[in-house]
Formats: structure tokens, C-alpha cells, sequence
């Protein structure tokens, strides 16, 4: 029996549309934070997970593989991951980061780094935290929270897919579906595919279950899943894999450990 983990956040859902029925009999699905997903893949305890690009790079060494064309990604705003600074840019000297998401962590200071010019000394910002209390020069926030910050507060606002694709004119990678390594995987590829796209024909459906849960209207959300995010790892988003990855060992987030395979492709 497979086990397979996913992301618990509202951003995967048409990923994991109907997955669980479509694992009966072959495996078990496991929603948590991406985090622990991330550490359980490592030690073992999960064969399959939704982690953060992020993770897979740093987890090259082990020989993790990429195992479908579905995943977590933006071509240009995002607007659930968002960097709140009550200064301008170029004086951020202290950051908070959401400890909810490893990937956009790293992503923030890659931009700040290479297009910015600043490496501020960073701080956790806790799930509980109110962003508004932290004594910090800026915030990465993500989820809920980031969609709707309060007005006046901040000096600006940026929207992390957004500035990654005007700088590099790629699309982002958040999270892809990834194996550690000798692990039969049988029909899993065509399954995580027909509930991504199962996930996409309900997009409606979807929004009207996890809307109000999420403290969001319908259309937003209807909005958040079709132009703001996208499931699909194509040709641009794997050069978008490459080109996060020379990031993160250009600004010492990874090492330049790679498989032995090609480490952008399935």
C-alpha cells in the first residue's frame, strides 16, 4: 500500500479532488502541514507527497524524483503569498517569515537578495501570531491572512508570483508530487492526474464547499483557483524549477546536489 501525503492548505484541493476514493485498495492519502510532509518523506513514512519545491531540491541527495504533471503553481500574481513591508525595500533590515511555508520563504529572500540587494536577518512568524504585532520591517505572509491585510498599515505590498515573473519572466512552482526513491508506483501518475483534472472540471463545486469555511466569498475563490493558480508542470514551469533552484544555491538555501536525472522533468 502507498502512503501518500498532501498539503492540508485550501490551494490543493483541485489536486486531491476525489484522490482519496481513487487511492482505495492501492494506498492511503495523508493531509498535513508541508513541513511535516517534507520530514516524513525523508525519515520514510510517507512513499509519495506534495512538498514544496523548496524540499525537493534540498532533498535531491536522497534521491527523490518528480512523479506527475500536477502541482501547485502561478503565472503571475498569486495573491495567497505576499511580502507586507512597512518600508520601503531597500531599508528592510529584519523579516518575519510564515512558518507555514518553506518554498516562500526561500523565494522572498531570493528576491530580495538578487533584486533588491538586501539580506535582512529573519524571524518566524507563527500561525497564531498577529502579523501587526510583530516587530519586524516586513512580513512574509501567506494563506487567508495575505489576501485581505489591513489597509493603511503597510508602506507596500508585493505579491511574490507576480515579482518572480516580472523578473524572470517564468511562472512559479510552489509544490509538485514527489517520490523517494524505489518505490513501485504502478497507475499513481495517471491517477494524480485525473483528480487534478477532475479538481479543475469542479472548480465551482470546490469554491462553493470552501468558501465560507475560509472566510471567502465564491467568487473569490472561484477567482484564487483559475487565475491565480495553475496545476499543470509544463515546459515553462520546469525552467521555472531551474532557475528557483540556481537561486536557492546562489543565496546558500541548497547545495548543488542534483539527481541523477534530469532533477526539472517527471
Amino acid at each position: 500500500m502507498l502512503r501518500i501525503g498532501a498539503v492540508s492548505y485550501l490551494n490543493t484541493r483541485p489536486l486531491i479532488y476525489g484522490l482519496r476514493d481513487r487511492l482505495r485498495g492501492i494506498g492511503s492519502l495523508e493531509l498535513n502541514l508541508p513541513s511535516r510532509l517534507a520530514e516524513d518523506l525523508a525519515t520514510g513514512k510517507l512513499d509519495v507527497a506534495l512538498i514544496p519545491s523548496a524540499e525537493y531540491f534540498r532533498g535531491l541527495s536522497r534521491g527523490y524524483t518528480i512523479v506527475s504533471d500536477a502541482a501547485i503553481a502561478c503565472r503571475g500574481p498569486v495573491w495567497s503569498v505576499r511580502l507586507l513591508s512597512r518600508v520601503p525595500i531597500s531599508q528592510i533590515q529584519t523579516l518575519a517569515l510564515d512558518v507555514g511555508s518553506r518554498t516562500s520563504a526561500a523565494l522572498v529572500q531570493i528576491l530580495l537578495c538578487r533584486h533588491a540587494g538586501v539580506r535582512p536577518r529573519t524571524i518566524p512568524l507563527e500561525m497564531e501570531q498577529v502579523p501587526e504585532n510583530v516587530d519586524a520591517d516586513a512580513i512574509l505572509m501567506i494563506g487567508d491572512r495575505a489576501m485581505h491585510p489591513p489597509a493603511g498599515v503597510y508602506h507596500e505590498i508585493i505579491d511574490l508570483g507576480q515579482w518572480w515573473q516580472q523578473v524572470t519572466g517564468l511562472p512559479f512552482v510552489f509544490a509538485m508530487w514527489v517520490a523517494r526513491p524505489g518505490i513501485e508506483l504502478g497507475d499513481l501518475e495517471t491517477i494524480l492526474a485525473d483528480s487534478r483534472e477532475d479538481g479543475v472540471r469542479n472548480i465551482d463545486s470546490i469554491a462553493r464547499a470552501e468558501a465560507g469555511p475560509n472566510g471567502l466569498t465564491i467568487d473569490d475563490l472561484k477567482r484564487y483557483f483559475t487565475d491565480n493558480l495553475h496545476f499543470y508542470l509544463g515546459d515553462q514551469e520546469r525552467q521555472a524549477l531551474a532557475a528557483f533552484h540556481a537561486g536557492l544555491i546562489e543565496t546558500g538555501q541548497a547545495t548543488a546536489a542534483v539527481a541523477a536525472s534530469n532533477p526539472y522533468d517527471i
